[in-house]
């Protein structure tokens, strides 16, 4: 049922215009449901109808990129879909941030796309507006803002990474607690990522959430850190090359990055990593959900194609697209994962999110205070 711009322009026939107006929906999940006049798109107050005879050929948004969580397909598929390309924006969150304030005055991209946090800087800069897209019940209270600027679309979560293999020589059980990776054996090639990473801060607070810490009480974490440096381990980037080859034996950052290792590196093999989400030693969620996500950019061009776009992703046919780069939809209770994933059950025992406008706010000094107390370089 879904027409594309190239087919709305050259005008529809009669059976179909009579179809929509009989309320066929969208087969499969995909964003947009066609009506006589286009598409229905937006949850709540906010639906409304997009015309294709408004929609761009090429749409530009913020950071969707081919190499990144999927997107190439994620592209693709909506081109095939509704006859709109989308530019290719090898962009940072941050890069994109910069752009939006250098182009404030006479935006270049329709929505931004990238980091949660970073949105939520670009919502209190007051360069976005609100829309909420449909599904937008869907997602976790946390990982939306009320007044519909910012939504998320997809998570990382912080895992440990570890050779299993190597794990195996030297006698040692796969952790399942923060307090596991304090064994000598762990300890001695184990890497942190420095804490103004936005993974570092993630395992950071992962760290400091699992020992009790707050958002206003980092001390866990430093406490954590400084045991762990005493007993080899160390803090940098830059680390998959050393893990491929056995030197960095255990590591923290997010789900995806182990099981693209995992299941994508030609340098090591499947069953040589392994990867673990870990609770606190009393049980206490020590996985913290870093969400990205998106949201519509205040006077920014071609609002119709991005409203439907945001729709796209958010729907169960954008969402299982992530999934191809081990990458977890936002939505991802109401899929069944692949078998490559750690169970949806540890997610849920594991996980947790913060107050995301507070870690903001609160960031530069969090960031800081760990960085001193660890005695990292350049605090």
């Amino acid at each position: 049922m879904s027409r594309s711009r190239r087919e709305f322009l050259t005008g529809v026939s009669a059976s179909a215009a009579a179809a929509a107006l009989a309320g066929c929906s969208v087969s499969g999940g995909s964003g947009g449901t066609p009506t006589a006049d286009g598409y229905e798109v937006g949850y709540g107050d906010y639906r409304t109808t997009v015309s294709p005879s408004s929609f761009p050929e090429t749409l530009y948004i913020y950071a969707v990129q081919t190499g990144w969580s999927n997107w190439e397909a994620i592209m693709e598929s909506f081109e095939s879909e509704y006859g709109v390309a989308l530019n290719d924006d090898q962009r940072s969150s941050g890069e994109a941030l910069e752009d939006i304030r250098a182009n404030a005055q006479d935006p270049t991209h329709s929505a931004y796309n990238g980091g949660y946090t970073y949105g939520i800087i670009a919502m209190q800069d007051d360069y976005t507006t609100d829309y909420k897209p449909a599904n937008w019940d869907k997602v976790p209270e946390k990982l939306k803002t009320d007044n519909g600027h910012m939504t998320a679309t997809r998570q990382m979560t912080t895992t440990v990474t570890y050779r299993a293999d190597i794990y195996e020589e030297r006698g040692i059980e796969p952790p399942e607690t923060w307090e596991d990776l304090k064994n000598p054996d762990i300890a001695q090639d184990l890497v942190f990522q420095p804490p103004q990473a936005a993974v570092g801060l993630a395992g950071a607070l992962s760290i400091n959430n699992a020992y009790g810490g707050s958002l206003d009480d980092v001390q866990p974490v430093v406490d954590y850190y400084n045991e762990l440096q005493e007993m080899g381990a160390t803090f940098r980037g830059n680390l998959e090359g050393d893990f491929t080859s056995g030197n960095v034996v255990t590591f923290v950052e997010y789900d995806y990055t182990g099981l693209d290792l995992k299941y994508n590196s030609d340098a090591v093999g499947e069953d040589q990593v392994g990867v673990r989400l870990l609770t606190g030693p009393d049980g206490e969620p020590g996985a913290m959900q870093n969400p990205y996500g998106y949201g519509m950019l205040d006077g920014a061009p071609n609002p119709e194609a991005a409203k439907l776009f945001m729709d796209y992703v958010l729907s169960l046919e954008g969402q299982r697209q992530f999934l191809d780069a081990y990458v977890r939809p936002i939505r991802a209770s109401e899929l069944d994962m692949p078998d490559e994933f750690p169970a949806q059950s540890r997610y849920e025992e594991t996980q947790f999110g913060v107050d995301y406008e507070q870690l903001v706010d609160n960031q530069e000094s969090i960031i800081e205070e760990i960085g001193k107390g660890v005695g990292l370089t350049g605090y």
